[in-house]
């Protein structure tokens, strides 16, 4: 091989050295900015990805945020008595069936709630104050509290309530799997309403509201109490098939259902 070969091991000359350190310089800068170029291609792409992930994250989390929320205040369907809403201040009229110490059971129209006890937690026999010894299997109560599913935190225990009448007199359906819908209207429904409409209300309102309707429909679970435009409030019943809507005015008397 002579001095020029690009291969040989025995390159010599001042010609040979500056000519292949040239080449061989602007290739490894070509393969710099190569491996810069894709480099920063990767980068780019790397970000583009996650910006998109991060996207993607931050607007599945706000739908769900959205639709949690939608859920929580929409009214459920009617005529089935899974149908309930998130926690909200309600109550239920019913039988009492196992008691523990911290809590006890209610059946009313064969659906059964637990009612959960607390230190807050007041207790009365009629119209006066008793203590929570009062609660006995088979004893008629109504419970006001914290709805939540088949689950009540109560607030307040009425043993024994007067001035209420029995389901069948009120006219109460109960629920029963299959069976066809009931389209039944008594006294005034508010013009204008749509169900699943109102403000949801709490407190001593909701309280008053939930009784009224209890004592005028007792069976099934007041699972929410909510305000309308008119002013008057609507209690929502679930667990029956009849009456779903029971309607209070301003003075607490119920003055329609369907």
């Amino acid at each position: 091989m002579n001095d020029y070969d690009p291969i040989s091991p025995h390159k010599t000359g001042a010609t040979s050295g500056p000519s292949v350190a040239g080449s061989s310089g602007g290739a490894v800068r070509r393969s710099l900015s190569n491996t810069r170029s894709g480099w920063i291609g990767a980068a780019a792409l790397m970000c583009a990805v996650i910006g998109l992930s991060a996207g993607w994250t931050t607007s599945s989390s706000a739908t769900a945020t959205s639709l949690s929320a939608t859920a929580a205040h929409q009214a459920p369907p009617s005529g089935g008595s899974g149908a309930r809403s998130g926690p909200a201040p309600g109550g239920v009229w019913g039988t009492v069936g196992s008691v523990s110490k911290s809590s006890f059971t209610v059946t009313t129209l064969g659906q059964k709630v637990t009612i959960d006890e607390a230190s807050a937690t007041t207790y009365q026999k009629g119209k006066s104050s008793t203590l929570a010894s009062a609660v006995t299997k088979g004893k008629p109560v109504l419970v006001l509290g914290t709805v939540n599913s088949t689950t009540i935190a109560a607030t307040l225990v009425i043993v024994q309530p007067t001035g209420g009448t029995t389901s069948s007199k009120a006219g109460v359906i109960p629920f029963k799997r299959g069976a066809p819908a009931v389209s039944k209207k008594v006294g005034q429904i508010p013009a204008n309403y749509t169900e699943g409409s109102g403000t949801i209300v709490t407190g001593t309102t909701a309280n008053k509201a939930t009784e009224a309707s209890l004592r005028a429909y007792p069976g099934g679970v007041v699972d929410r109490v909510v305000k309308l435009s008119n002013g008057e409030y609507e209690a929502h019943n679930i667990g029956v098939a009849w009456p779903h809507h029971v309607f209070v005015n301003q003075a607490f008397k119920v003055v329609g259902a369907f």
